[in-house]
Formats: C-alpha cells, sequence, structure tokens
C-alpha cells in the first residue's frame, strides 16, 4: 500500500482508502473540504465501498452538525452532533478544556479494525469537542474524561477515533497498521 498525500478530487475517488486526519476547526474545514469538491469525493468513496479512517477533525466531520464556531454543516454520514465539553464534570469539578494526554479507550463492538487491537489501550487526546451520536450503535470506543464519551465509530466501511494515532506510539501504529490491513483486505 502505498499512501498519496491529495487534494484532488478525482484522485480521492480513486484511492483504495481514505485516511481524513485532522487538527483544526470543524466550519474552516468543511468550508476547506466543500470549496475543493473534496466533500462529495470523501462521500463517495465510502459509498463505493473504500474504507475510511477518520481521526479527530476527521471523526468530528462524519457527523450533520459541529456548534464549534457556530452552528456548521458537516458530512452527515453519521446521526449525531459535535458540541463542546462541559465547564464542569458531573461532580461539580472543573474540567479544563481542551482534552489533552494520555487516556485509556475501551473499544467494544464488531469491525475489522478491532480484530487486531487489545479491547483496552492508551491513546494521545488533544481536543476541546466531543461527538454525540444519535445511534448509540455506531459507538466502538469509550473514554472517560469529565464522564463516559465516544472515541471511535464504525460502520461497516467507516472507522473514525477522536485521538491522535501519530501521536500515540505503539498503540497508534497498531491502530495505522489495522487499518493498512483493512485496506488490503478489501482490495481483495
Amino acid at each position: 500500500m502505498r499512501p498519496d498525500v491529495t487534494s484532488d478530487a478525482a484522485s480521492l475517488r480513486r484511492a483504495d482508502g481514505v485516511v481524513l486526519p485532522g487538527v483544526g476547526a470543524f466550519a474552516d474545514c468543511s468550508a476547506n473540504l466543500r470549496a475543493k469538491g473534496l466533500d462529495d469525493a470523501v462521500v463517495s468513496a465510502i459509498e463505493a465501498g473504500r474504507p475510511y479512517l477518520g481521526l479527530c477533525l476527521g471523526l468530528q466531520l462524519l457527523f450533520e452538525e459541529s456548534d464549534e464556531h457556530g452552528p456548521t454543516r458537516g458530512l452527515g454520514l453519521l446521526r449525531g452532533r459535535v458540541e463542546r465539553f462541559p465547564e464542569c464534570s458531573p461532580d461539580g469539578s472543573r474540567l479544563r478544556v481542551p482534552h489533552i494526554g494520555w487516556n485509556d479507550v475501551r473499544f467494544e463492538g464488531s469491525h475489522p479494525m478491532l480484530e487486531k487491537l487489545p479491547r483496552e489501550d492508551q491513546f494521545y487526546f488533544v481536543h476541546s469537542y466531543r461527538v454525540v451520536p444519535k445511534d448509540p450503535g455506531v459507538s466502538v470506543g469509550v473514554t472517560d474524561y469529565g464522564g463516559a464519551f465516544t472515541a471511535a465509530v464504525a460502520t461497516e466501511r467507516m472507522f473514525a477515533v477522536q485521538f491522535h494515532p501519530e501521536k500515540s506510539q505503539g498503540a497508534g501504529k497498531r491502530l495505522l497498521d489495522a487499518y493498512a490491513a483493512w485496506v488490503v483486505a478489501c482490495r481483495g
């Protein structure tokens, strides 16, 4: 498998798999994807059966809407929204936002990516917003920070995480290796 970094919609549609990473603002990224036609290219690739891996903002963009910098439309591939962490945890203690650092992720459910990962591992997070899926069945990874939140989602052709595998040392490498194996398996 040869990675190719591109902002060309036609190249994206031909790719064996799509990784959408992201650090930044939801509204800016969403606008840039739309301006370059990459929003439709991502959706087309997924609908054509190509494995999708979303990282951080690449997870959040799958949902219908984010309230970061005012309501902004996402790709709408998953029902739900993206919202800022609350100022306080359920016990009333102040919650530091952004959430930065190492946290356990508990994986559950069935997906080709999960076959290659331990059921619990530590990953590195940097984010102020979290996804709130309307369908709890898409959540396959949970982390506790001011209460439990969805850290990973999956469907047949999508797997997306809130954390940063590229900063997560061995655990992140295992996740990226699992994605590469999934892409190869889907190519047949």
